[in-house]
C-alpha cells in the first residue's frame, strides 16, 4: 500500500502542471511536473499476457483494510474461513480493524502461507505503453477492460521490461488509481521504472482481481454528468470538469475519486490523473462537481474517460 501510495503521488508530479484554479470542492496543489523526452512510446508488438494464463510461481495475494471492514466479511468475500484468516493475519483483532492494514488472504484453511490459489477474475488487456522520461526513467501503463456487469477490486498487473533477447531486465508490480475497475470501464494500470533502457520492450500479466460481491455496501454507485474538457492550445495538457452523481438513495459518500485517463487520437494512454474530494461529501441521491487537470507525457489529448469510486 506504501509503495503504491508512492507511486501515485510521484506520478501526480509528473501530470500535473495546471495553475492552481478555484474549486468549491478541493484546493488543488501546484505541483512540478518531470521533465519528459519528446521519444515516441517504446514498441510494444507484443507482451500482453491473457489475464488466465497462470502465473510462473504462486503469487501472495493480500488485501487492504478499508473503512466499514470486518473480518468475517472480508473472509465471506475471498472464501475462506474466519479462522484460517485469523491464523494468517495474528496481529489483526476482529474487534479493531486498523483502516489501511495489509491483509494476507490465505487460500484455504490449511494453507498460511499466504500464496493464494485464487483465479484472476476475467479482464480484457487491451494495450500496453512505456514512455521514457528524461531523466533516464519509464513510465508504463497496462489499460485493462471489465467487460463484467461486476466492480473488480484489488487490480495488479505485472510489468517486465525485457531486452531483444526476451531476457528480463526488471520487473514492477502495477496498480490502478482506483480501488476498483467499474463495469464495463477501461482504466490504466501504472508504474515507474528507474534508470530503464529505452530499447526494453515491456510485458504484461494481471497478478489479481478479485470480483465485488453484488450487495458490498463498502462502495456507492456512481456516475459523471455534464463532463467538460478543454484541451490547450499545444495538446499537453487539459483542464476537466463535470458532475459526480450518486445512484444511492441512502448512504451518504464520504470518500469520492474520480479517475481520469487521456488518450491520443490514436487511442493510445499518454496521461492519468486521480481527483479527490477533500472535506468534502455527496449526499444521496445528490451531486458534486469536479475540476482539475490532466497533462500528457506523450503525444496530443484528443480526448478523456472517467472512472468514479465513491464510498460511505
Amino acid at each position: 500500500m506504501r509503495r503504491f501510495l508512492f507511486l501515485l503521488a510521484s506520478f501526480l508530479l509528473l501530470t500535473s502542471c495546471a495553475p492552481q484554479q478555484a474549486d468549491s470542492t478541493s484546493q488543488p496543489i501546484r505541483l512540478t511536473p518531470f521533465l519528459t523526452s519528446t521519444s515516441a512510446p517504446l514498441p510494444t508488438p507484443f507482451g500482453l499476457v491473457a489475464p488466465t494464463t497462470p502465473l510462473p510461481s504462486p503469487t501472495p495475494f493480500t488485501y487492504v483494510i478499508q473503512k466499514n471492514d470486518t473480518l468475517s466479511g472480508i473472509a465471506e468475500r475471498f472464501g475462506v474461513s474466519l479462522d484460517g484468516l485469523q491464523a494468517a493475519n495474528p496481529q489483526i483483532s476482529a474487534s479493531a480493524m486498523p483502516i489501511g492494514e495489509v491483509l494476507l488472504i490465505p487460500s484455504d484453511s490449511n494453507n498460511l502461507s499466504s500464496e493464494s490459489t485464487l483465479t484472476p477474475a476475467p479482464l480484457t488487456l487491451e494495450q500496453s505503453e512505456c514512455y521514457p522520461t528524461a531523466d533516464g526513467g519509464v513510465w508504463c501503463f497496462i489499460l485493462v477492460r471489465n467487460d463484467s456487469l461486476d466492480l473488480i477490486e484489488n487490480v495488479s498487473a505485472q510489468i517486465t521490461l525485457i531486452d531483444a533477447n526476451g531476457a528480463a531486465l526488471a520487473a514492477q508490480t502495477a496498480f490502478l488509481m482506483l480501488d476498483i475497475l467499474p463495469p464495463n470501464t477501461s482504466l490504466p494500470l501504472m508504474t515507474f521504472f528507474p534508470n530503464a533502457p529505452f530499447d526494453a520492450k515491456p510485458q504484461a500479466q494481471i497478478l489479481t482481481a478479485i470480483q465485488a460481491l453484488s450487495n458490498d455496501g463498502r462502495y456507492i454507485l456512481t456516475t459523471t454528468n455534464n463532463t467538460l474538457i478543454q484541451v490547450d492550445a499545444g495538446g499537453h495538457s487539459a483542464q476537466v470538469s463535470g458532475l459526480i452523481l450518486s445512484q444511492d438513495q441512502t448512504v451518504v459518500a464520504n470518500q469520492i475519486w474520480v479517475a481520469a485517463t487521456a488518450y491520443d487520437d490514436t487511442g493510445r494512454i499518454v496521461g492519468v490523473r486521480r481527483w479527490e474530494a477533500d472535506a468534502a461529501s455527496l449526499p444521496p441521491g445528490g451531486s458534486l462537481p469536479f475540476q482539475f487537470s490532466v497533462s500528457s507525457v506523450g503525444g496530443k489529448i484528443a480526448r478523456v474517460e472517467f472512472a468514479v469510486e465513491a464510498r460511505p
